[in-house]
């Protein structure tokens, strides 16, 4: 891995306003700077750069991130490719480490070997009349076999040496062309196939797909995981298909190459395909950043729904409310390659406006799972949908599943909520920063109250109408981000809840008291990239773009919260050695002397000073 001080060193260093402005003019929108966004078409800026926070983020596409993640998005660059960009651009050197680019740098151009092999597969498509006549069976001409860099990989086991002829060279072996069996010897890894080049966003081939010609298995073979192709991130024919995405609005998702060209053929040109694996967050954020409608096309069999359950899951945390998730099941004896080619464009297409949105699909199921007509059968939908609804990142979705799961199971929107587990959506990233701040009861200010930082209760409609619940985790998580400075007054302890909030939050406030404070938000985001923490860090970031919350508010919030923090922290350690003892877990004598304990605790918290010290 790239060491953590160099990536703080370059954050620190650069300028994202000066790093976007090479490609995007910015004009000034009060405290931060605004664009029509690069990642997808509009006519209304809504791509925001915080100067103070070194970040971006598009309020209708999602895109957001930090430099370096700007240039992975813009120029289409691997992540280390954009580390070493940007730190080239700031004269610093990319220092050598442990797993790094040694090896491929000692390698020939990878892109280059792969180039040279797909001209090879093209070349040898040319001279194959049983692998040309097998596309012409499938429908498709040379004109889209040429869009797409459609070759054939003769048979025979030593092709390739034609091409390279240091068979034996270790870059043929990285970029998964050639097999090396035991004893060294090695042979070509696809052989007899009609091969499809897989692309990076910048044209660039990264590996292949090869579908065999006969009836051999397996009927589809792809490249390795190699230092440029991982199949979880990649998708095919994005490349051929980003500009029909953007205008149409929407993008279909399929399972194969074949599907994916045969679409093409037909003027269906906004499809693209998984590559051998499942959808994975990965996939549908990507997807995200270049249009606002994702239709997934499965088979209509088992199998296809089980793959397009999966799609749903990987979708609930990566979603909004201005993205839609659709889900399109063909009759069970089509793919999308044999469905168009028997009922044309038009009656593709339009079952593509007609797919199940996501909350159809979601509720159905659900359905199918149980018996609504007895008492078990309503009590286990809500617990079914809880695992399920609980993941939505979208406020405003997971309130209208929650009334429609609620209407179902036959109880009140309040108690389905609670049933779940859920307290409500977070606050709105439009409402003002005096909104943004849980509210406090008199008692509460004298030390007697609950102590918890969190809206009071009071009845659903007027928290859903008015102001909706936030945990007091969510609640400081956003004050840490503005200001990391305070974070080594928050005891780890008073955040202690086992649930992904609290984990986060620990975590903020463990790199918060171990980084540097100027660019800390730049930072956290390059920390916590593709970790379980992120979506979350992301959602909190955007929200703070509007808030207006600035350091010095921020900090007094959490010096004023911590007595109230300490309290909800005894209360949860008292009803702990409840729980303990009554298990017996904990002898009644070492229950005393703890409970004692916790109750001088609180006693001695209560004669402190209300305001805390500066």
């Amino acid at each position: 891995m790239i060491p953590e001080s160099f990536k703080q060193d370059l954050l620190n260093r650069v300028d994202i306003v000066e790093v976007i402005e090479r490609y995007v003019q910015l004009r000034k929108g009060g405290a931060n700077l605004l664009a029509c966004c690069p990642f997808h078409s509009e006519k209304s800026p809504s791509f925001t750069v915080s100067p103070s926070k070194q970040f971006y983020h598009c309020f209708g596409c999602g895109a957001h991130g930090n430099a370096i993640s700007f240039l992975m998005e813009y120029q289409g660059l691997g992540y280390v490719d954009a580390v070493k960009a940007l730190a080239e651009s700031a004269g610093m050197k990319l220092p050598d480490y442990e797993g790094g680019p040694k090896k491929v740098a000692a390698s020939p151009d990878l892109y280059e070997v792969l180039d040279r092999a797909s001209q090879f597969f093209r070349d040898q498509l040319k001279q194959s009349p049983g692998a040309i006549d097998y596309l012409k069976r499938r429908g498709l001409t040379g004109k889209i076999a040429a869009r797409f860099g459609i070759g054939y990989a003769p048979a025979g086991w030593r092709n390739l040496e034609s091409v390279f002829p240091d068979y034996t060279a270790a870059v043929l072996r990285e970029t998964g062309l050639v097999i090396e069996a035991e004893g060294g010897k090695r042979y070509d890894r696809f052989r007899d196939r009609v091969m499809f080049p897989i692309l990076d966003q910048r044209a660039r081939v990264i590996g292949f797909g090869g579908r065999v010609l006969g009836d051999g298995e397996p009927k589809y073979l792809n490249s390795p995981e190699t230092p440029l192709f991982e199949k979880g991130r990649e998708l095919y024919g994005m490349v051929q298909a980003r500009l029909s995405v953007r205008s149409s609005g929407r993008v279909v998702v399929v399972e194969g190459y074949m599907d994916v060209v045969a679409l093409a053929q037909h003027g269906v040109e906004y499809a693209v395909a998984t590559l051998g694996t499942a959808t994975t967050p990965v996939h549908v954020q990507k997807l995200f950043r270049q249009v606002d409608e994702v239709v997934f096309c499965f088979d209509g069999d088992a199998a296809g729904r089980k793959a397009a359950w999966h799609a749903l899951e990987v979708a609930l945390p990566v979603l909004s409310d201005n993205k839609t998730v659709k889900f399109l099941f063909l009759p069970v004896e089509d793919d999308p390659d044999t469905y168009i080619r028997a009922h044309g464009r038009e009656t593709f297409e339009q079952m593509v406006v007609e797919a199940r949105p996501l909350s159809e699909f979601l509720l159905s199921e659900l359905r199918r799972r149980v018996d609504l007509d007895t008492l078990e059968g309503r009590s286990r939908l809500i617990a079914e949908a809880k695992p399920l609804v609980s993941r939505v990142a979208a406020p405003a979705l997971q309130l209208q599943l929650m009334k429609a799961l609620a209407e179902l199971a036959g109880v009140t929107s309040d108690e389905a909520m609670r049933l779940a587990g859920i307290a409500g959506p977070p606050i709105a990233p439009r409402q003002a920063a005096s909104q943004d701040r849980p509210r406090v009861s008199s008692e509460e200010r004298r030390g007697r109250g609950s102590g918890r930082v969190q809206i009071p209760e009071r009845p659903v409609q007027a928290r859903s109408e008015r102001r909706p619940i936030q945990s007091h985790e969510l609640w400081l998580a956003k004050r840490l981000l503005v200001a990391p400075g305070v974070a080594d007054r928050v005891p780890l302890d008073f955040v202690d809840s086992d649930t992904l909030e609290s984990r986060a939050v620990r975590a903020l406030i463990a790199f918060a008291v171990e980084s540097a404070e100027s660019n800390f938000d730049a930072l956290v985001f390059e920390r916590f990239r593709d970790t379980e923490f992120e979506i979350l860090f992301n959602q909190l970031r955007s929200e703070l773009l509007v808030l207006g919350l600035n350091p010095e508010q921020a900090e007094g919030d959490v010096l004023e919260a911590l007595p109230r923090l300490e309290r909800d922290w005894i209360r949860r350690q008292i009803d702990r050695v409840q729980r303990d003892t009554a298990s017996g877990a904990i002898s009644p004598d070492e229950a005393r002397e703890r409970l004692q304990e916790l109750t001088r605790h609180r006693a001695e918290l209560d004669r402190r000073p209300e305001t805390p010290p500066t």
